[in-house]
């Protein structure tokens, strides 16, 4: 039996407007994360990857509220627990977060050793000063950021580095979990390198047991993570390993995702780029039936009055779609553009 360091059954979260309208972010999101292994959220600006990544920490900020589901970190259901202790026993501890913009997160007026000297006091760390100050200097140096790091100010550090350099502090107290959004974003392409051979380091290390990589760059999540759920609308519509969900998508909305992106290893001149029409649903009142459907070519009447559920096939892999894998795989493959015939003959049960 694989042991998972995060399980998230049917998370349910919401942001409440000044106006008292509920806006439903995350709505029903499973997941399993193993012991070891790496997950990527893939998803187009406002479908709910940050929400989702702040929703796991299990510690809420108005206007985001915790609506129901369960989360469960090593063992631990941290979504039973109260705020405070989730932040003081759990937080850093068992799951950390690197959030969008980390490189604003560093404090300007402090020099790096004592910012990370107040994290660590913060968690209720017993160490003497220097004995923090040694443990990262070690955790600095051994994933390649020089000890003269921790005596700069943070005005005083490249973009890269500020970015390399909160990764370090955020799991300087080795978490089960690393909730990583965008760690990448607006750093050129030698710095997204360094990120992401760091992170790689830190996995090998066994720094970080598990990550959970968010990112709008498609193609970094196919050289990083083990596996990737693409998400729309507040939910996951497929899920498999990266292999399968960028060579293989099924869901149309995975298929136009990925579609929309060049991948190296496909050949630039073969690929034809795709565009998906329309745009996501309002969630202030999602649709009664597929989230998709008004945005999907292949969408018939029925999956404008039908919820489709996640199913399973090819043993672990899943999607979100009232057509079948079968049917799916005929439609791309003939080439087709839009469905035809009427919804009763074409959607059909799940192999």
């Amino acid at each position: 039996m694989p042991k998972y360091m995060l399980e998230v059954n049917n998370l349910k979260t919401k942001y409440i407007t000044r106006f008292h309208e509920d806006v439903y972010a995350v709505d029903g999101i499973s997941l399993k994360l193993e012991d070891g292994k790496s997950l990527g959220i893939a998803g187009e600006s406002g479908c709910g990857k940050s929400t989702l990544a702040l929703s796991l920490m299990g510690y809420y900020f108005a206007p985001l509220h915790y609506i129901s589901g369960d989360i469960i970190v090593d063992g631990v259901k941290i979504s039973d627990m109260k705020p405070d202790d989730v932040r003081r026993k759990e937080l850093g501890n068992e799951i950390a977060y690197i959030p969008q913009a980390a490189m604003n997160a560093l404090n300007p007026t402090m020099k790096i050793s004592r910012f990370i000297n107040d994290v660590m006091r913060a968690h209720g760390s017993k160490l003497t000063d220097k004995e923090i100050y040694d443990m990262a200097r070690e955790r600095f140096e051994s994933v390649g950021l020089p000890q003269m790091v921790l005596d700069k100010y943070a005005a005083e550090l490249s973009g890269g580095m500020k970015q390399r350099t909160v990764i370090a502090i955020s799991t300087i107290l080795s978490p089960k979990v690393l909730i990583a959004d965008e760690p990448s974003s607006a750093l050129d392409v030698s710095s997204q390198k360094l990120v992401i051979r760091m992170l790689r380091q830190m996995m090998e290390k066994q720094y970080i047991r598990s990550m959970i990589f968010i990112t709008h760059e498609l193609p970094l999540l196919y050289n990083v993570t083990d596996d990737i759920a693409v998400m729309y609308a507040g939910q996951f519509v497929e899920m498999g390993t990266a292999k399968q969900m960028v060579f293989d998508p099924i869901h149309p909305y995975a298929k136009g995702l990925m579609g929309s992106i060049i991948v190296p290893e496909e050949g630039i001149k073969t690929h034809q780029l795709t565009a998906l029409k329309g745009t996501p649903p309002n969630l202030k009142h999602p649709p009664a039936g597929c989230r998709f459907a008004d945005r999907c070519p292949y969408a018939v009447p029925t999956c404008k009055a039908m919820a489709p559920d996640m199913k399973k096939f090819d043993g672990t892999r899943e999607y979100r779609c009232l057509r079948s894998v079968k049917k799916l795989r005929e439609i791309y493959s003939n080439g087709e553009q839009q469905s035809t015939g009427n919804s009763e003959d074409e959607l059909e049960a799940v192999e």
